[in-house]
């Protein structure tokens, strides 16, 4: 299986499908293509979230603001898996996460990652490496296999590349060590207008309201236990706190996007 994951909307993955078709008969398997456009935090997240349910797979994932620029181009082993992409840190997280699923423990602790630098030749466009440059190694690195990328003439094994780190909330604890006040990020906004930040959701434990941004709001475990149109604050499916509306946008009716600060404060 080949998955793709861009932020380049449409038609341009079909491109890249046309690419890998004729050099493979794999399986291919889009993730997404709308992801937040030039953000490679954002696309890190997602991925990070969404490809440690695939079996193992060769992925191409392609946010490059940098198309064009001198940054380089990886391939990069997880485990069982390979991810294709920009040296922008997309790759990152989710091949921690990959690798964290399948490597022994002694391994994952010694960050079991594997990178490799793709020697780039001359790509037809400056502005379409997803067709010219990921989408081509994809498909030699399905067809060659995972566990031979030391071998492919175009890898070279090497212990620089661009990370992502995703910012830390600060709690503060009382003397029982329970959370009384949380300074935290946005993350990402989804397409629902649901509002993820970097707290994690146990700070909610127990609580039946939570003081966002100044505005107490209830807390709450399914959307539907708060009226239609009625703002809570609930732990997502990937484990954060969320800000977000019954059947609206959690983003305007909160005022919150990408990479903003977020106080949040419990009686």
């Amino acid at each position: 299986m080949i998955t793709l994951a861009s932020d380049f909307g449409s038609p341009y993955p079909a491109a890249m499908k046309g690419v890998i078709s004729r050099r493979t008969d794999a399986r291919m398997l889009d993730v997404a293509h709308d992801l937040p456009r030039g953000d490679p935090r954002a696309g890190a997240f997602w991925l990070r979230f969404v490809l440690p349910e695939f079996p193992p797979a060769v992925h191409c994932a392609v946010v490059d603001p940098g198309v064009g620029t001198d940054r380089a181009a990886l391939v990069v082993r997880a485990g069982e898996h390979a991810i294709v992409a920009p040296d922008n840190g997309l790759a990152i997280p989710a091949a921690r996460e990959l690798a964290a699923g399948t490597a022994p423990e002694a391994e994952v602790e010694h960050n079991p990652i594997e990178v490799f630098e793709i020697e780039v030749e001359s790509p037809a466009s400056a502005t379409f490496h997803g067709r010219d440059v990921f989408a081509p190694m994809a498909a030699e690195v399905h067809e060659a296999g995972v566990d031979e990328l030391h071998t492919m003439d175009r890898l070279s094994h090497t212990q620089e590349f661009v990370d992502i780190a995703f910012p830390q909330p600060s709690i503060d604890r009382n003397a029982a060590e329970e959370p009384i006040a949380v300074e935290g990020e946005v993350l990402v906004v989804d397409t629902f207008g649901n509002v993820v930040t970097n707290v994690p959701g146990e700070v909610l434990r127990d609580r039946d309201t939570v003081e966002v941004n100044g505005e107490r709001v209830k807390v709450r475990d399914t959307f539907g236990e708060v009226d239609r149109g009625e703002k809570l604050v609930t732990v997502g499916s990937h484990g954060y706190v969320e800000c977000d509306v019954n059947d609206g946008r959690g983003d305007e009716r909160f005022r919150l996007s990408p990479r903003q600060r977020v106080q949040l404060a419990f009686e």
